[in-house]
């Protein structure tokens, strides 16, 4: 490899670290500042949803119960919400969120908090 590609390498990872560190101080609703804290408080089973990334919002058609169990489209693909990945708790924002990760490409639900249909 040059020393060119090392130098943008090194440029690209010295101006992304700070980025990274301040990353997770940003607002999840920046319309609602006084839901940060909430936000941050929230977890399920598999840990705490805020890691620094955004809750998707989810349309009412995209989410569905059934038996007391929950499905999302998460990037168009539909995937069951583990029970465990459910938070508990009023939904103080009111809309159906997930926080994903992804496995071998596919969505998977961190955390689901339903919202009100209709």
């Amino acid at each position: 490899m040059n020393i060119h590609f090392w130098h943008a390498t090194f440029v690209v990872f010295a101006v992304m670290l700070p980025i990274s560190i301040i990353g997770g101080a940003h607002a999840h609703d920046h319309q609602h500042p006084e839901l940060n804290g909430w936000y941050e408080s929230l977890h399920s089973g598999k840990g705490p949803c805020c890691d620094g990334t955004d809750a998707k919002r989810v349309d009412d058609a995209d989410w569905e119960s059934k038996d007391g169990h929950y499905r999302v489209r998460i990037d168009g693909e539909w995937v069951d919400v583990p029970d465990e990945a459910v938070v508990d708790g009023p939904n103080r924002a009111g809309r159906t969120m997930v926080w994903p990760y992804y496995l071998d490409g596919h969505p998977k639900p961190r955390c689901f908090m339903p919202g009100s249909m209709g």
